[in-house]
C-alpha cells in the first residue's frame, strides 16, 4: 500500500511522455524496499563492567556456564527497518550489545540471536535487567563476540500492529535484518565487527534463527558470510507439533498465538472465531498476544485464558471437531500453514549445531530435532551435529518426577523449557562458536 504514491508518480510521467512521443514502454517498477536501515540514532543504554558482570554471575550460578567477563559490555538500543509477512515496510526494534573495555577495538564476529516465546508486547530486549538480555551479555558479549537480537514484529518499539508468531519468513526477515542494523550501528557505538555472522536462538528463536540462516544462505549468502548456526529447541517440524495428541505444557497459551498469527497471515483458518475455539475465550482472543504488560499467570487469573492441566486447558479453549479435523484431516488449513512454515527439507551451508533436553515437555525433540537430524541424514547432509543436555538437567535438577499429579511432576516440567534447559542450550551453542570465530 506504501507504494501506491510512488506507482502513481511513475504513471503520470508515463503519460506525459506519451503526449509528445510514440514510446509506449512501461516505466520500471519501483525498487525493492530498503531493510536493516536505522529508523533512529542507536542508544546507548548501560555500560556494564566486567566486575559488575561477574558479581550476577556468581550470585545467579551462571558463571559455570559462561565463565569470568573478559570485557565491559554496552547495551545500546536499536530500532530498524524490515519487512512484514505480506513484504509491508515497516519497523522493528532490538538490542546489540558491544564488547567494550579490555576488548574495545578487537575485531568481533556477531551473533544474531532470536529469543523464545513471550506474551508481553512492551517488553524489549534493550534492558540489561531482562534474564534473557543477560544471558546474551555473559556467554557472549562479555567473552568477546558482539550480539544482535530482535524484539521481534508487533513488539516493544515495532509498529506492526500484530505478531506473526512462527511465521517463517517474517522471523528471518527480522533477524537478517537485526544484523544489518547491527552493522550500520557499529561505528556510531564503538564496535569493530569481523565480518562473520553466527545465527542462534532459543524455543521459538530457534525456529526463527534457523529459518534466518535458511533464508540468508539462499538469497544474500555473500551479503551476510553466515559461519555457523546453532539452535536450541526449536520448533523445526510445525505439522508434526500441530498434530501432537497430547497437549504440550503451556499449549492454551502458544497454539491460539500460532492459530491468530496464521489466520492474520493468512486468513484462511476460519470465518468466525467460533469456529476454531470455545467462548467465553473465543471473544477476545483474535487481538489477545501479545498483550501489554501481561504474563501467563495474568492471562490466565484474568480469565483471558483457561487454566488446569495442557490437556484440560486444550479442550477448555479448542472446539472438539477443530482438534478432531486437526488430527485426521491433513487438509485442514491449520495444518497447512504449518507446513509452510516447517523447516525440514533445506540445506545448510554453514556448519549447525541442534540442542536439546530429550524431556522436554514444550517442544519434543522426538518431533522436531530427531525429524529434522534424520531428514539431513537421509539426503547426507554432513555438516550438523546434535546434543542433548537431558543428562545435564537431570544432574543438577534431579531426576525427572514420574507422578503426574505430584506438585514436583508439575514444577519439574513447568520448568524444563523456560528455565532448565537453556542455560545449558547455550553454554553448547558458544562452544561449537568458538571454533568459528
Amino acid at each position: 500500500m506504501k507504494y501506491l504514491p510512488l506507482l502513481t508518480a511513475f504513471a503520470a510521467t508515463a503519460l506525459l511522455a506519451g503526449c509528445g512521443s510514440s514510446n509506449s514502454s512501461s516505466p520500471p517498477p519501483p525498487p525493492p524496499p530498503s531493510t536493516g536501515a536505522l529508523s533512529a540514532a542507536p542508544a546507548i543504554v548501560a555500560t556494564l563492567p566486567a566486575a559488575q558482570i561477574d558479581a550476577a554471575t556468581a550470585a545467579s550460578g551462571l558463571q559455570a556456564f559462561s565463565g569470568t567477563a573478559k570485557c565491559d559490555v554496552e547495551v545500546v538500543a536499536l530500532d530498524y527497518t524490515t519487512l512484514g509477512p505480506l513484504q509491508e515496510q515497516t519497523n522493528d526494534s532490538g538490542v546489540m550489545l558491544v564488547p567494550a573495555g579490555a576488548c574495545a577495538g578487537a575485531p568481533a564476529p556477531l551473533v544474531a540471536y532470536a529469543r523464545g516465546t513471550d506474551f508481553d508486547k512492551s517488553r524489549t530486549l534493550a534492558n540489561p535487567s531482562d534474564s534473557e538480555t543477560f544471558l546474551l551479555i555473559a556467554m557472549y558479549a562479555a567473552q568477546g563476540y558482539a550480539v544482535v537480537a530482535t524484539d521481534y514484529l508487533g513488539y516493544a518499539q515495532s509498529a506492526y500492529p500484530y505478531h506473526p508468531y512462527l511465521h517463517a519468513d517474517s522471523e528471518a526477515q527480522s533477524v537478517l535484518d537485526s544484523v544489518r542494523a547491527a552493522r550500520a550501528a557499529a561505528a556510531q557505538v564503538g564496535a569493530t565487527l569481523s565480518g562473520k555472522v553466527m545465527l542462534t536462538g532459543y524455543s521459538q528463536g530457534g525456529h526463527s534463527a534457523m529459518a534466518a540462516q535458511r533464508n540468508g544462505e539462499r538469497d544474500d549468502a555473500a551479503e551476510l558470510n553466515i559461519v555457523a548456526g546453532a539452535y536450541g529447541a526449536g520448533p523445526y517440524n510445525l505439522t508434526g507439533m500441530a498434530q501432537l495428541p497430547e497437549a504440550i505444557i503451556g499449549y492454551q497459551f502458544f497454539v491460539p498465538f500460532m492459530i491468530t498469527g496464521y489466520q492474520n497471515v493468512y486468513g484462511n483458518i476460519y470465518t468466525d472465531v467460533n469456529m476454531v475455539f470455545q467462548q467465553p475465550y473465543a471473544s477476545g482472543i483474535q487481538n489477545l498476544l501479545p498483550c501489554p504488560d501481561c504474563s501467563e499467570t495474568s492471562l490466565i487469573t484474568s480469565g483471558a485464558l483457561p487454566g488446569g492441566t495442557p490437556d484440560q486447558a486444550r479442550d477448555a479453549l479448542v472446539q472438539p471437531a477443530f482438534l478432531a479435523d486437526i488430527a485426521s484431516n491433513p487438509a485442514n488449513p491449520f495444518v497447512q500453514d504449518a507446513g509452510l512454515n516447517n523447516l525440514l527439507d533445506w540445506t545448510p551451508v554453514a556448519p549447525v549445531l541442534l540442542c536439546g533436553g530429550a524431556g522436554d515437555p514444550t517442544v519434543p525433540p522426538a518431533v522436531n530435532r530427531d525429524v529434522l537430524m534424520a531428514d539431513w541424514a537421509a539426503r547426507g547432509v554432513t555438516n550438523v551435529q546434535s546434543v542433548d543436555v537431558d543428562a545435564q538437567v537431570q544432574a543438577v535438577y534431579g531426576p525427572a518426577p514420574t507422578d503426574p499429579t505430584s506438585a514436583a511432576y508439575a514444577t519439574y516440567y513447568g520448568n524444563y523449557h523456560s528455565s532448565y534447559e537453556p542455560p545449558f542450550c547455550a553454554a553448547a551453542a558458544r562452544a561449537f562458536f568458538d571454533q568459528f570465530k
